[in-house]
C-alpha cells in the first residue's frame, strides 16, 4: 500500500512512514531546524551584497547563521525563543521600524504571511527578503492576497530533497517527505516573478 498523504488537526500536511512527519502535533514552537545547505545553495544562486547585516530572526540554534558567517557575511541572529543561540527577541512584536540589511529565515510556518509584511514593512529600498518554506505554501485564497500585494521576485524551487528536522535532530530523521522553495522579495519589486530551479 502507498503511503497516503493526510492532515494533522492544526492542517499541516504529514504522511506515514517519515520520523520527522509524525501524527503527533507540529513541535510546539514550530521548531524545525534546516539542513545548512539550503542556505549555502541559495547563497551561490542569489546575490546578497556582503556590505549589508543579513538578520536571521528565526534562528533557532543556528544552523542557517553559521554557514551564513562561516561564508564570510555579517549575520544578526535572534528568535523569541532562548535555544542558547543568539539574542532572545520576538520579531514579530520588535521595535524596530527600519532595517538597512536583507532578511534570511526559516520562519515558524504558521506565522509565514506575518514574517512578509513585517519583513517588507521594515526593509529598506531594493533590500531583500529569503523565506525557506514548503512549497505547498504558494496554495491558498489569503495567501494569494499576500502575493498579489508583495509579489516575490524570484521563486527557487529545491529539486532535491533537504531536511528541516525537528528539534534540530537531523540524525533521526529517515527521509523527508516535504519539498522546500526559497521565496525570495526585494523592496520595491514591481512585476511577474520568476520561477527557477536549484539542487
Amino acid at each position: 500500500m502507498s503511503k497516503d498523504w493526510i492532515e494533522n488537526k492544526d492542517g499541516y500536511v504529514v504522511t506515514n512512514g517519515f520520523s520527522n512527519n509524525s501524527l503527533h502535533d507540529r513541535e510546539q514552537n514550530d521548531y524545525y531546524a534546516t539542513e545548512p545547505k539550503a542556505v549555502r545553495l541559495l547563497l551561490e544562486i542569489e546575490e546578497f551584497d556582503k556590505q549589508k547585516q543579513i538578520w536571521e530572526c528565526a534562528c533557532r540554534q543556528g544552523h542557517l547563521s553559521n554557514e551564513m558567517i562561516s561564508l564570510g557575511y555579517n549575520v544578526y541572529s535572534s528568535d523569541k525563543i532562548d535555544r542558547s543561540f543568539g539574542h532572545v527577541e520576538d520579531f514579530l512584536t520588535s521595535s524596530k521600524t527600519s532595517y538597512n540589511g536583507n532578511i534570511i529565515t526559516n520562519p515558524p510556518y504558521k506565522f509565514a504571511n506575518e514574517f512578509i509584511v513585517k519583513s517588507l514593512s521594515i526593509l529598506e529600498k531594493d533590500s531583500k527578503l529569503a523565506l525557506f518554506l514548503p512549497i505547498r505554501y504558494l496554495k491558498g485564497k489569503q495567501r494569494r492576497k499576500i502575493f498579489e500585494k508583495y509579489p516575490p521576485k524570484t521563486i527557487y524551487v529545491s529539486s532535491s530533497r533537504i531536511k528541516c528536522a525537528i528539534n534540530g535532530e537531523f540524525n533521526e530523521m529517515k527521509g523527508s517527505a516535504v519539498s522546500y522553495a526559497w521565496f525570495i522579495w526585494q523592496k520595491g519589486f514591481v512585476g511577474n516573478t520568476t520561477l527557477k530551479w536549484f539542487n
